[in-house]
């Protein structure tokens, strides 16, 4: 049973005349006919008394009106509350965040600065890597970045275009970080040596965060002895392998701070070997939307202050 079978048996019931409820549900009327009687069939009783001029509505017909109004009624309001949210969250703008980005600030940062509503999370971004999120934000798929950002990123200069505007949210610092051994000790501690190179759980190269790490070591003349194990696009899943004792790695402050505390986690290496980052949140200068325009001013007063 389809719900236009319930709208044509009220027009039905309102005009009591098979041709003008025909002309008000917009089909002909042997079409309009056989669908009553495919609705009667289905109801396993008569519906329409066709006996009488104008027409009348059997006794189970006028129970069956009632259930029309009702059914109808719900299906409108239905598809009313959904236009409206679906309305709602096109007009929200679509942000595409790092997976640790939006696991350990992006939440308390939309909370804080009072736009979390008008915000939407593009899920996609989590299978995105490095300089694939600028290709979103050129491609339209999301409105916004939320990112690390340091000097050292190989593609840094795209940035300096005049495509992109940006703010700096935050500043942030990966830490080397290890699992204790039974004196409370890390277990791979920097430097390492030539004969004893340390375990690593790297970034993937085409991410955020390598290159900030091989960057830092350079300019500090910091030498380490490392043995890459494998490498890893999300801060998340290097946490994990550092924590099941596999090696060493940088993760960025905020992800270590409950691990260290309860003592899961210790530093790795004393805080020069610390890399500093930005979090920044990256948007095309031709907005596509006034919502944006609107919320990025609110966004530059908020940190301009």
């Amino acid at each position: 049973m389809e719900v236009r079978w319930l709208e044509d048996f009220l027009a039905l019931a309102r005009t009591r005349h098979f041709s003008r409820a025909a002309e008000l549900q917009h089909v002909s009327q042997p079409t309009f006919s056989r669908r009553i009687k495919l609705l009667e069939e289905a109801m396993g009783s008569t519906l329409i008394n066709r006996q009488t001029l104008p027409l009348s509505l059997t006794p189970a017909g006028e129970i069956f009106r009632e259930l029309c109004e009702r059914v109808t009624r719900d299906v409108r309001d239905t598809r009313e509350r959904v236009s409206a949210l679906e309305a709602e969250a096109s007009a929200r703008i679509s942000v595409g965040s790092t997976q640790g980005l939006f696991s350990h600030f992006y939440r308390g940062w939309a909370k804080d600065t009072g736009i979390a509503e008008r915000l939407q999370l593009n899920l996609n971004a989590t299978s995105w890597v490095g300089e694939q999120f600028l290709e979103a934000l050129d491609s339209g798929e999301c409105d916004l970045v939320l990112c690390y950002w340091h000097t050292d990123l190989p593609w840094r200069g795209r940035l300096a275009a005049d495509s992109y505007e940006w703010l700096v949210l935050a500043r942030e610092s990966l830490v080397p970080v290890s699992v204790v051994d039974d004196d409370g000790h890390p277990r791979f501690a920097l430097p390492g040596g030539p004969d004893q190179p340390v375990p690593l759980i790297a970034y993937h190269r085409r991410g955020f965060l390598q290159s900030a790490i091989e960057g830092h070591l350079v300019r500090r003349k910091l030498t380490a002895n490392l043995l890459p194990l494998n490498e890893n696009t999300q801060s998340a899943s290097i946490k994990a392998l550092v924590k099941q004792g596999f090696g060493m790695g940088w993760l960025p402050r905020r992800m270590t701070e409950k691990s260290e505390q309860f003592g899961s986690l210790v530093r790795a290496g004393d805080e020069s070997w610390d890399v500093p980052l930005e979090i920044r949140l990256i948007r095309r200068r031709d907005a596509r939307s006034d919502d944006l325009l609107t919320l990025w001013k609110k966004l530059e007063d908020v940190y301009a202050s």
